[in-house]
């Protein structure tokens, strides 16, 4: 049955009045505990033990991950495609969905293809420009943005209804959330935006790498007075940086990432650079948790996704709580 509470999880947490969705994403912010998520790299391949073998470095450690969708307006594999063999498998996925590649038409069926196979969270992406990527020569399309399609989702699940107002048989029980960069300016406006996003459906925000807790706490601050914080969950994004030649052109070529001279000079200085980059994420984690709306955080890992457990655990971010992980 869809709604039974899922096998090894853990954590056999209730679906309470008020849940969209059957998924234990959603079950674990809504009963406030600490949520951690993780993203997937997919492959260049059509092989489906290379996508296992990634999911593999999160098992017991997060509690979903995310699936691109040709981030960077680079050719992968599909996010619905990564999103169905690991759901299979009992993985909690979020599923990418961007507005570059895909009309509403296409969107529409590929949310309710996701759903039916057993996907209960998607994340509403506008998309980089294809300019960015490797198929500079590809027609973009950009039907929606990440505002309308949330609002399209939405209706669809609320309303089981097609943007066309055509009925939906049996409408798609999902858990809707975006994206957020609360560290590119104009920074007043950021508050604002997320406001317009949550209107528009978004009930769960993953933001951009945070380097600078300062910055973001002014930002929830903001939230905050917004009266935005009982109507969302916010993650902020961190990750490992491999080094301080890596910090400095993410700094200067990735729009919307604020890295401080104070982490550039910490890295510098270090023996083992790697392995400063993860206590520096460490201790961003650390941080986070004591910002009030913080709901969790998203652990972006590019290339150093086996790190994620080592700072799951020093961070000690679970406590005794035991994410789901498949049997193998």
């Amino acid at each position: 049955m869809l709604f039974e509470d899922e096998p090894n999880s853990g954590e056999n947490l209730p679906i309470l009045p008020g849940h969209v969705s059957p998924g234990r994403f959603e079950r674990v912010l809504r009963s406030g505990q600490f949520a951690v998520t993780a993203e997937i790299a997919p492959p260049d391949s059509a092989d489906p033990h290379e996508v296992y073998v990634r999911a593999s470095s999160f098992d017991g450690y997060v509690d979903a991950i995310n699936a691109t969708d040709g981030s960077g307006a680079n050719c992968h594999m599909s996010s619905v495609g990564m999103c169905a063999l690991l759901t299979r498998c009992g993985y909690s996925m979020i599923m990418q969905i961007s507005c570059r590649d895909k009309n509403r038409i296409a969107m529409q069926g590929d949310v309710l293809g996701a759903s039916a196979m057993g996907v209960s969270n998607i994340l509403c992406l506008t998309g980089d420009g294809v300019q960015s990527g490797d198929h500079p020569e590809a027609k973009p399309v950009f039907d929606m943005d990440c505002m309308t399609s949330l609002e399209m989702l939405r209706g669809m699940r609320d309303r089981g209804q097609f943007l066309s107002g055509r009925t939906i048989t049996s409408p798609p029980q999902i858990f809707l959330g975006a994206a957020a960069n609360p560290f590119a300016p104009p920074f007043d406006y950021r508050p604002l935006r997320l406001a317009k996003k949550v209107a528009a459906g978004a009930q769960f925000i993953q933001t951009q790498y945070c380097f600078n807790i300062e910055m973001l706490k002014d930002y929830m601050s903001k939230v905050r007075d917004q009266g935005l914080l009982e109507k969302v969950f916010i993650l902020p994004g961190v990750g490992p940086l491999a080094s301080a030649k890596s910090a400095e052109w993410i700094r200067n070529n990735v729009a919307g990432v604020h890295i401080p001279d104070a982490i550039i000079k910490r890295l510098s200085g270090a023996q083992d650079q790697k392995q400063e980059g993860v206590n520096i994420c460490i201790d961003m984690i650390n941080q986070i948790r004591e910002i009030e709306g913080a709901s969790g955080v998203h652990i972006m890992a590019y290339k150093q996704e086996h790190r994620v457990a080592e700072i799951v655990e020093k961070t000690n971010v679970l406590g005794d709580r035991k994410p789901w992980h498949p049997n193998r």
